[in-house]
């Protein structure tokens, strides 16, 4: 059975790629984003990538 680890972290609406690009090198895969909760230009991404080990 395939297990997952599981990530949030903000995006900045100005830096949106750049964020997306360094998670996705590190092998995490986009999920779901979300509004921040305190609103604004910020976004809540939702990540998973295999668990290794």
């Amino acid at each position: 059975m395939t297990k997952w680890e599981y990530q949030t972290a903000p995006l900045l609406i100005h830096a949106t790629k750049q964020i997306l690009d360094n998670f996705g090198e590190d092998g995490w895969e986009l999920v779901q984003v979300v509004p921040g909760p305190q609103g604004g230009d910020t976004v809540v991404a939702y990540f998973k990538r295999e668990k290794q080990g």
